[in-house]
């Protein structure tokens, strides 16, 4: 028995899942795991599509042997030279001396960098370069900055799959399962599809629009990333998503409470908030605590809602720090295009507000910091009830108002 599945007559999966591991890139939790995915196309030649992580490197070797079944392997295609998807590429060079490697300039180097014997082994393709092994021929396409800079997509002209590296990847193991359509992937597997490449792949908008350019002069049948399910329909689905998020565009219109509290009063005022929010019919709400929620899960979330209200502490005069960390982080993924509402509090000196507005103003590109806010002393009193009713009336109008601009533009496209 092998952990093998194929996806078409020709290609084979021999990837495989990890659940030991608590932490990927030992920053993001993956509490349902995580799959390091590799595919063997077997024709005149044999070719390797990408390698795995040490920690399943094992039970790749003896997936490749299995489908091998007593031939030797010809070829490897290194997309992506991280090391969740290059570690075993030296298991391999020692396994088949024959074996030669396909991947393009700067993966080289940082094999080399590896201290990966390559020596004699390497064929360097370009963009735009083919190969073909028999029945089937592949195309390389440059994908640099998804998200390192040597990494390259290489699609199958044959059968019409593509191998897209790191992109259209997910966090959670497959455990089995092979392709989207044997899964609830809306219910399922979205949040953590969003919260990889938020995380993982954020900050390089630009260069995903790039390549979902490239993507769509193809006639894609499959896509096969290194991470998580292998796509064989509903490609619009996915690629909607991937637009939206690439472009910095919200996935949903709704709001995002995050706080940060010391002592339940500010998480009081949160609460007060959401529950003013749905009686003006604004139910789309979700709230997290700074603290203790992930800022894997926060920025996942910013990606996803169009408006977020940022409600903190004030500490040591400043913004309280797990809030000020998830600012920071906003800022490095290179969020924007979304509306933020402030709320503060402070038992002398309440800051926080002035100091989130002067850092989001600053450091964040197209971010619309709303007037209202709602500043408090110690905790929440009745006084207090017309600035809260501000901020949410702030927040549905400015919801109105992105609304009817965006049928405005609709009408000026048609």
């Amino acid at each position: 028995m092998y952990c093998v599945r194929n996806i078409t007559d020709d290609l084979y999966y021999v990837g495989g899942n990890d659940h030991r591991l608590a932490l990927f890139e030992n920053i993001f939790p993956i509490p349902d795991g995580v799959s390091y995915n590799s595919y063997l196309l077997m024709d005149e030649k044999t070719v390797l599509v990408d390698t795995a992580d040490w920690s399943i490197a094992r039970e790749l070797l003896r997936n490749v042997d299995q489908v091998l079944d007593g031939r030797d392997l010809d070829y490897l295609i290194v997309n992506h030279m991280e090391p969740d998807h290059g570690a075993s590429i030296e298991l391999l060079i020692n396994k088949y001396p024959n074996l030669q490697i396909i991947s393009t300039e700067k993966s080289f180097m940082i094999m080399r960098q590896f201290g990966f014997n390559i020596d004699g082994r390497i064929i360097e393709v370009d963009e735009g370069d083919t190969m073909n092994f028999g029945k089937h021929t592949l195309a390389f396409v440059k994908a640099p900055m998804v998200h390192w800079p040597e990494v390259m997509m290489t699609f199958d002209t044959t059968d019409g799959v593509l191998f897209s590296a790191d992109a259209f990847g997910s966090f959670k193991a497959n455990d089995g399962k092979l392709f989207n359509d044997e899964v609830n992937f809306d219910r399922d597997w979205l949040d953590e599809a969003r919260r990889y490449y938020t995380n993982i792949v954020g900050k390089y908008g630009p260069f995903v629009q790039d390549v979902l350019k490239k993507a769509a002069t193809l006639d894609i049948k499959y896509i096969c990333p290194l991470h998580g399910l292998v796509w064989r329909n509903d490609f619009g689905y996915f690629i909607d998503k991937y637009d939206k998020w690439s472009r910095y565009e919200p996935e949903e219109e709704g709001v995002m409470i995050v706080y940060a509290s010391m002592y339940g009063n500010t998480e009081f005022a949160a609460q007060a908030l959401a529950t003013k929010l749905c009686e003006k019919g604004m139910s789309n709400v979700v709230v997290h605590d700074v603290s203790n929620t992930d800022v894997s899960v926060l920025i996942s979330d910013a990606f996803k809602y169009s408006h977020i209200v940022l409600a903190s502490v004030t500490y040591n005069l400043g913004v309280y720090p797990k809030m000020k960390d998830f600012i920071e982080d906003m800022r490095a993924l290179n969020l924007q295009n979304r509306t933020v509402s402030l709320m503060e509090n402070g038992s002398w000196a309440p800051q926080a507000a002035e100091k989130m507005e002067e850092f989001l103003d600053d450091n964040l590109k197209l971010i619309d910091v709303r007037t209202e806010q709602v500043s408090i002393a110690s905790s929440l009193s009745e006084s207090k009830e017309s600035d809260m009713d501000s901020l949410v009336d702030g927040i549905i109008e400015s919801m109105e108002k992105i609304r009817e601009e965006k049928e405005k533009t609709l009408e000026q496209n048609k």
